[in-house]
This record gives structure tokens, C-alpha cells and sequence, in this order.
């Protein structure tokens, strides 16, 4: 395994060495390595030999004098250097196996690979790798580390996850915890399974890993059209909702006052099912799990009606395109902007999921014929807001291949794309 070199910094210490885009480096102090994760801690060493295969194919030893820690100026080609570990699990809940046919080839590759947890967040569920990998994480510091846990009870884990070698995730996360490695740990709730005792038995096991298992988010499924001949699921009802907030809540209460910390928070699709507000933003302390939907919706309110407080009357007119989840919030505040200030229009329209199919409620997953369906007949007004979380990573692509500048021609408009930060939804809107 070799990791070819995009592009060297200038001044930096590859360039002092000659290096150049299309070398290869082979091994650092004569230990191979599989991504960028390794290598970098392999290289803060301040006395290093670096094997290089050149462009030209001469393999070449360079040795290096530095400072500690101090980087060499190299980004690679695939910063993972060799493939993503694929998923190895057939889990009942799995999203990946509930979407329709014809989406892009990337959308179906279903990831289980700890070095993408650390460098995108994503959740893994330790099913994939061994003792060694492990040791290899607590070496390098590979900290943190998200975790798909599910459920603590070892057969009720390889029934969830379809997979026999699914037990022992209580040991695994020991181990990290006590050599000092963080954890974030995710339970997705399915009705019936592993709901009720079995969540409260997960939490309470998951709670005594704490500080280093620093928060846990419990998410209810996400069911699809596309689940004919998968494991037969039940949505959660309103009733369901409130139970499983009262239960939550009780145990937050519990370890706020043994640990200083709440630890588990639901997703914001229980308190909108359900009979509840939303939690204040302080019940979240420092929002650890955001990007899961957990405390999205309090930090977003919050964040623009104080964003408002800044703001003076501007005449403007602009349309935003919501998931059915968040369109009565929405609703709320285009009620307070349109009050405050009488020169700015706010048009708030719901997006309904064709694609995925109705249960699927959240903004993100709407996809570009999806939001010019919704905007039939709509009056746009100067701009069109959307979330940046519809469109892929590189922020060209919605969910069904539709372009940015395609959905431009076809609404006749120019998008702004906004962040989860409501302040960056305020200044767009007021832009």
C-alpha cells in the first residue's frame, strides 16, 4: 500500500526535500501505514526516514530533522489511501437498504469504517474491525470515535444488526474509554425491539463509560416506501412519543445530578411527534450530536430570533422550501419576522417526500424534483432559500443527480443555500 501525493506546500519541508505531486511515499521509519490518520502520527516524530517510490518509479529514502509534530506539507490523492471498509452488518433498520433503484452508484456503499467516523463523523458499529484495529485507535489517539450501538444486550444486538459477531460492544467500548479515547454512542429506536427496558438498560450501561462516552442520541427508525421484504417495522405514535420523553427525561434528571451532564438526548422527531415543546437549547449543553438532528431545530430558533434582535426593516420577498418536520416552526417564524418587520416577505412551503415516500419528513432528504414540485404555482419573490443539507458534500448535486444550476434555469431564480445555523438563514434572508 503506497499514498500518491496531490500537491506539496510551498516552503514547506516536502518541497525542501524534492518531493513532488505523483510520488509515492511506501512507509514512515519503515512502518506502513492505511490513511492519513496513521501517517500523521507517524511523522511527529522529529527524527524520520521516509521510503519514496518517484514518479519516475526510483525507490529513495529521505531522512528528515524537524521540530515535533511539525507537518511535512503533503496532501495525498485519497486521504483514506486505501478503500473504505464496507458494512458487514444486514441490519433491520438499515436506510441504505430501503432506497429505490436509480440513485447514484455512492448513495447504496454503506460505510463501516472508524477512520471515516473521526474524519466525517460517521457512526460505525465496531463489527468490522478486531483487537488489533482497536489497539491501532488507542495508539494513533483516534479520538473520537462514533458509535451505532443499538442496544447493549448482546443477543438482541446480532438480531438487530443480522450479525452473529454483533455481541460485545460493552467490551469494546470499555477498552477505548479506559485508555482515554471518546466516544459519542447512537442508539436508532425501533418499536418493539429495542424500545422500553431495553433502551433503559442500554442508556444506564452506556451512562457508566461517562466522561469519555460523552453523549448519546436515540433516533427513531427512518421507514421508507422501499421496504418489501425487510423486516417488518412499526412507526411511532404520538402516545409512543411521550413515553419514551418521560423515560428520557427521567434519566437525564438522574445523571445530570450524579455527573454534571445529561448525556442522552432524543432526536427532535419524538418532541414533534409528541405533546411536548422543545427542550430550551441549555437542555443540549454543548449540542454533541447537532449533525444527528438532536437540538437542530432549539439551536436553529434560537440562534435566528436572536440574529432578529439585529436586524432593521428591509423590504425583500423570498421563499423557502421546508421538510414537513420543520414546516410549523417555520410557520412560527415567518409569523414573528413578517410581524416585526412589515417590508419583509417570507413564503414557507412544505416539502412532500415523492421520493423516499411520505414518512420520510426531514428537509435533507428532499430531492430536486421533490422541491420544484412543492414550488408549482409559487410566487418566489428575489430568492429561493434552501438547507445546504439537500445537496451532497461537494454542494453540487441534490439526492436525484439535479444540479444546482438545473434547478436555477428551471425556477428561474437564484438559490441561497443556508446552513443549520439560523443566524445564516437570517442574514440570507435579509441579504
Amino acid at each position: 500500500m503506497s499514498a500518491e501525493i496531490l500537491k506539496v506546500e510551498k516552503g514547506s519541508i516536502a518541497e525542501e526535500i524534492g518531493l513532488e505531486p505523483g510520488d509515492k511515499i511506501i512507509s514512515v521509519n519503515g512502518e506502513k501505514f492505511t490513511d492519513t490518520l496513521e501517517y500523521r502520527f507517524l511523522i511527529s516524530e522529529e527524527y524520520i526516514d521516509l521510503e519514496i517510490e518517484t514518479r519516475d518509479g526510483e525507490n529513495v529514502i529521505c531522512e528528515i530533522e524537524k521540530e515535533e509534530y511539525e507537518d511535512l506539507g503533503i496532501e495525498f490523492l485519497n486521504p483514506l489511501i486505501d478503500k473504505p471498509r464496507s458494512c458487514k452488518n444486514k441490519c433491520i433498520f438499515c436506510f441504505i437498504d430501503q432506497l429505490p433503484k436509480g440513485l447514484r452508484e455512492p448513495l447504496y456503499f454503506k460505510d463501516d469504517d472508524t477512520r471515516l467516523s473521526f474524519l466525517n463523523g460517521n457512526y460505525v458499529t465496531l463489527t468490522n474491525i478486531d483487537d488489533k484495529e482497536i489497539d491501532k485507535i488507542i495508539k494513533i489517539r483516534l479520538s473520537p470515535i462514533n458509535i451505532s450501538v443499538h442496544t447493549t444486550e448482546d443477543e438482541l444486538r446480532c438480531f438487530m444488526l443480522n450479525n452473529r459477531f454483533a455481541g460485545g460492544i460493552l467490551e469494546k467500548i470499555k477498552k477505548l474509554t479506559d485508555n482515554g479515547i471518546t466516544v459519542n454512542c447512537q442508539v436508532v429506536l425501533v418499536k418493539g425491539v429495542n424500545d422500553k427496558e431495553h433502551l433503559v438498560k442500554t442508556v444506564k450501561d452506556l451512562s457508566s463509560f461517562y466522561p469519555y462516552m460523552h453523549s448519546l442520541s436515540v433516533v427513531p427508525i427512518g421507514i421508507t416506501d422501499y421496504r418489501e421484504g425487510l423486516f417488518k417495522v412499526d412507526e411511532f405514535t404520538k402516545e409512543d412519543a411521550n413515553e419514551i420523553i418521560e423515560t428520557v427525561t427521567s434519566m437525564q434528571e438522574e445523571f445530570l445530578e450524579k455527573y454534571g451532564s445529561r448525556i442522552v438526548y432524543l432526536a427532535d422527531e419524538f418532541y414533534i411527534m409528541s405533546d411536548y415543546e422543545l427542550p430550551s437549547s441549555e437542555v443540549y449543553e454543548d449540542f454533541p450530536q447537532i449533525e444527528n438532528g438532536v437540538g437542530m431545530m432549539s439551536s436553529f430558533l434560537e440562534e435566528a430570533y436572536n440574529a432578529l434582535l439585529n436586524k432593521k426593516d428591509k423590504k425583500t420577498k423570498k421563499t423557502m422550501v421546508t421538510g414537513e418536520l420543520a414546516y410549523p416552526y417555520f410557520l412560527k417564524l415567518k409569523e414573528k419576522i413578517e410581524k416585526r418587520f412589515p417590508s419583509v416577505t417570507l413564503n414557507v412551503v412544505k416539502g412532500i417526500n415523492k421520493l423516499f415516500g411520505s414518512k420520510i419528513t426531514v428537509t435533507g432528504l428532499l430531492c430536486g424534483r421533490d422541491i420544484i414540485s412543492a414550488l408549482e404555482g409559487v410566487d418566489i419573490g428575489d430568492n429561493l432559500l434552501l438547507s445546504v443539507d439537500t445537496l451532497r458534500a461537494e454542494g453540487d448535486l441534490f439526492l436525484d443527480d439535479m444540479t444546482v444550476c438545473e434547478m436555477e434555469c428551471i425556477l428561474n431564480t437564484k438559490i441561497l443555500f443556508n446552513s443549520i445555523n439560523g443566524e445564516d438563514f437570517i442574514e440570507k434572508l435579509f441579504s
